[in-house]
């Protein structure tokens, strides 16, 4: 049999929940039996690693139904990834799957910017820890302070610590030529969006945008020659990361190439992510590649040029900002989870600034009125809902819900909770005839953290 591993998407969530009962049924009769009964994959956590791309299954090649499936951890921070499940159904044992799924995830690890990959096991089953160490895996002493949120993990579980190791695999850096992996965040506009003003109107709006844990993946390679090579499934999007490759060499004054890859994961058109973010990712990355040395700042300023927004994604934080980005402030928002509605219907921008029927006055707001739970709405939102008839039905069943509202002028509307157990609920109640997935607020975004990572191995 012949398979290949992929990203896992939304439709696989059943079929690895199976493969892992399947999976656990093989240590009937062991001491750790009682346990691994107990502990199973919550279906909503999975969903959403689902989303930020960190699971992977194994297809066989004349079929879409996964035979098993690996799934990585960040929760340890900094540069350290972990393997939180790996699984293949026993029929398929013994294939060279595993070995598959657990390189791809390593591989993924090394080219993103991590330099550990951990994992707690069995010493005593031979596809436990024997299968790792023929992996490059070591056992490691597991009171090490490194290892603390393991070991609190699996006192949460209440799983024995005498049936347990630890193990570690260091990984090497990517050098500049070998393909590196960068997020390009989301972010929601939580206030109305830079509605284009008359010559007579105020133009300080208000603005805050949140930044998400929900990205898009960027695969960048430096090149021997200077060709800008990039590909996207959206040709716009690729001639973007050219156009910001190509401001970046002539601003630094040299000849360098790079090839890029886009891998739209956020759906399009829907306005919580795009042009300013992907040229963030492009800008921060190839800085970093071709060691040219500019600071964010410069960044910043270079990716005005292309999208006034650019800044906003190089400093990685949510801000407070005005419709021209003369002031905008990093602002510290409470955690949240966000629910996101894919109408699959595209808001025209330009016709909603021109509509004679917007309301172009809005109240000022402060951060008291996010802390506090309060709205604001956004002032574009009666003339969304009345040229768009999808949007107000997503808008609609949302708002039976909660407090549904409009992602800045895109075509996503949004509900905010405050676990992602509540918005896990909701997105699991959405109709087929839209799309609905769940990301975080972050304090910091994931393109910033992943600049931490890379630079601190470099």
């Amino acid at each position: 049999m012949t398979f290949r591993v992929e990203r896992a998407t939304a439709a696989h969530v059943d079929a690895i929940c199976a493969i892992e009962r399947s999976a656990v049924e093989m240590f009937r009769g062991h001491q750790a039996w009682p346990f691994y009964r107990a502990v199973s994959i919550p279906p909503d956590q999975l969903a959403m690693e689902i989303q930020q791309g960190l699971v992977w299954v194994a297809l066989p090649d004349d079929s879409d139904e996964p035979v098993g499936f690996v799934w990585l951890d960040t929760e340890h921070g900094g540069r350290v990834v972990g393997i939180a499940e790996i699984d293949v159904l026993p029929a398929y044992g013994r294939r060279g799957i595993g070995s598959a799924l657990l390189n791809c995830a390593c591989e993924w690890a090394r080219s993103a910017g991590y330099r550990r990959v951990d994992l707690g096991t069995l010493a005593d089953v031979p596809w436990n820890a024997p299968f790792y160490a023929k992996h490059g895996f070591s056992i490691v002493d597991k009171h090490d302070p490194d290892f603390a949120y393991a070991r609190e993990r699996d006192e949460e579980h209440g799983f024995p610590e005498t049936l347990r190791v630890f193990m570690t695999r260091r990984l090497a850096p990517p050098d500049a030529h070998e393909w590196s992996v960068w997020p390009a965040p989301a972010k929601l506009d939580l206030l109305a969006p830079p509605v284009k003003p008359r010559d007579d109107e105020p133009r300080e709006w208000q603005r805050i945008v949140r930044l998400l844990d929900a990205c898009d993946e960027l695969r960048l390679r430096a090149r021997t020659d200077d060709l800008i090579d990039a590909h996207a499934g959206n040709p716009a999007h690729a001639e973007l990361a050219r156009r910001a490759a190509n401001l970046l060499r002539e601003h630094a004054h040299i000849q360098a190439g790079a090839d890029i890859r886009i891998e739209q994961r956020i759906p399009a058109g829907v306005g919580v992510a795009g042009e300013s973010s992907l040229v963030a990712t492009v800008l921060v990355a190839l800085n970093h590649l071709w060691r040219t040395g500019l600071t964010i700042e410069q960044l910043a300023e270079l990716g005005r040029e292309l999208d006034r927004e650019v800044p906003i994604f190089l400093h990685g934080r949510s801000v407070q900002t005005t419709l021209t980005h003369e002031r905008a402030t990093s602002t510290k928002l409470p955690q949240r989870w966000y629910v996101l509605i894919d109408p699959h219907e595209s808001v025209a921008v330009e016709e909603i600034f021109q509509a004679t029927e917007l309301t172009r006055i809005a109240p000022a707001a402060t951060i008291s009125f996010f802390a506090s739970g309060e709205t604001l709405e956004n002032v574009i939102e009666p003339v969304v809902r009345a040229r768009y008839p999808r949007v107000a039905a997503a808008w609609d069943w949302l708002g039976s819900h909660g407090h549904a509202r409009l992602s800045g002028s895109g075509g996503c509307v949004f509900l905010e909770t405050a676990t992602p157990e509540r918005a896990e609920a909701v997105a699991r109640r959405c109709p087929a005839t839209f799309t609905a997935w769940v990301a975080e607020g972050v304090g910091v975004s994931p393109l910033r953290r992943a600049l931490s990572r890379h630079a601190a191995a470099g």
